[in-house]
């Protein structure tokens, strides 16, 4: 099973620069997209849906134009979930969930609070939230991927400038804190009870990578790989012994964001 996670920052815009034509040749299972940027309706037609996949969306209400979620699937899911209950993280666009059997895909994206201390106030407000949402899915028994556009680093290894990066939002302690708090990174360290164990593939295959999934359109940030690892895919304990492999795509510019792939194992 091959699932892909890519924040398109702009699905139109990713299309144009040839996304679509590259994920044809990935052989996904599942793709999840987190800022489409978009209404439903403007991502129809061939140039967004590839042959042999289905495509569902969760647009943002609050603003068009604005973030959006969505998965492409070759098997129909059994059920898609568009929204968490909670209308200000709904209404913006920011989780879909397709469910096959036990296993649930999720494409997520958590705020930016990079834009001023209101966006950041939410940002936290999101966080205490969601947190006893995903320990309750931690707990139940299904089989969880849970990818996206987290806006927050968990570690040194995962930015270029850790030190001088403190005091700036995806990097502040007490979001990293949070992550890290809910994130078993070895096998024994797993406390489901406690809402510790959700799995970092990337980091659970790549235990001392160096590797990241954004750079700030800014200066050269990109050609001297000054970026962040902000996107992942979380899995719940169960699925650690199927990760198998992980890839960034960094020759190709879709977007400020790589593609994420992972690997499972049937």
């Amino acid at each position: 099973m091959r699932i892909i996670s890519f924040n398109a920052n702009g699905l139109r815009s990713a299309a144009t620069k040839g996304f679509f034509d590259w994920f044809r040749a990935q052989q996904a299972d599942v793709l999840c997209v987190q800022e489409t940027k978009a209404q439903e309706h403007q991502l129809s037609g061939p140039a967004f849906l590839p042959d042999g996949y289905r495509a569902y969306f969760r647009d943002a209400t609050t603003k068009k134009g604005y973030s959006g979620v969505a998965i492409y699937s070759r098997r129909e899911p059994d059920e898609v979930r568009t929204a968490l209950g909670w209308a200000p993280f709904d209404d913006e666009g920011r989780y879909i969930e397709a469910r096959f059997g036990n296993l649930s895909v999720v494409s997520f994206y958590i705020p930016s609070g990079s834009s001023g201390e209101l966006r950041q106030g939410f940002k936290f407000e999101v966080m205490e939230w969601l947190k006893p949402v995903l320990d309750e899915w931690l707990a139940s028994g299904r089989d969880y991927v849970l990818c996206g556009d987290w806006n927050i680093v968990r570690t040194a290894l995962d930015i270029k400038n850790w030190k001088s990066n403190q005091k700036n939002s995806g990097c502040l302690p007490p979001e990293r804190d949070w992550l890290n708090g809910m994130c078993a990174d070895q096998a024994d360290a797993a406390d489901v009870a406690r809402g510790c164990g959700w799995v970092d593939a990337y980091r659970a295959l790549r235990p001392d990578g160096q590797d990241y999934t954004w750079w700030s359109n800014r200066g050269a940030a990109r050609a001297n790989d000054v970026g962040w690892r902000i996107d992942y895919q979380l899995v719940t304990p169960g699925l650690r012994s199927r990760l198998r492999d992980c890839a960034i795509e960094r020759e190709q510019r879709f977007s400020d964001h790589a593609p994420f792939t992972v690997d499972y194992a049937p």
